[in-house]
């Protein structure tokens, strides 16, 4: 290949290397330019109901701490099974209830009702709960985390687009004497 008298080999190597670095530097601004435009481009229609449904009340009897799962919000529809998340229902009586989240306070390995006990029990790390959510030993120093619900129509709600809370006013960092104030 001969190059033309005004071009060294230096200037052509120079210019092959921008035009590579203009072609990476195109290929890695689409999906961040994708990502920074997509609340405009998307609108709403990507927007969720801010209750979901975890079914009738009438499937959780009171008295009793049952699994209620919900549909996640945040999936695609190729997600499948996956797309269903999971809760622990307690019903204290009437409308009074408490919703767990599944995961434990600690690192967040779903946690297991046992009625016979009248426990939640975490299997990875031995954490333990009492059926009200609070923390009755192992690792975690907080009791379960609880989604805000309400009553519609017989069906019981769940607060979407949050993260739960914790449960007990116990749970706070502060008042276990980890983080002192002050």
């Amino acid at each position: 290949m001969t190059l033309p008298e005004n071009m060294s080999r230096r200037v052509l190597l120079m210019k092959l290397g921008m035009a590579f670095n203009a072609c990476v530097g195109v290929v890695l601004a689409i999906p961040i330019l994708r990502y920074l435009l997509s609340p405009i481009v998307s609108g709403h229609k990507g927007a969720y109901p801010r209750w979901l449904g975890l079914g009738p009340l009438t499937q959780f009897p009171a008295g009793q701490t049952r699994l209620g799962t919900f549909v996640n919000p945040d999936v695609q529809p190729w997600d499948g099974a996956t797309a269903r998340s999971a809760c622990w229902v307690r019903r204290i009586d009437g409308e009074n209830l408490q919703v767990f989240a599944i995961n434990c306070a600690h690192l967040g390995c779903p946690v297991r009702w046992f009625p016979e006990a009248g426990l939640f029990m975490c299997p990875c790390h031995g954490g333990v709960y009492y059926e009200d959510g609070t923390r009755a030993s192992g690792p975690p120093e907080r009791g379960l985390f609880e989604y805000r619900y309400k009553i519609e129509n017989g069906n019981l709600l769940i607060l979407a687009g949050e993260l739960p809370t914790p449960g007990s006013p116990t749970a706070s960092l502060v008042q276990i004497g980890k983080f002192p104030c002050g």
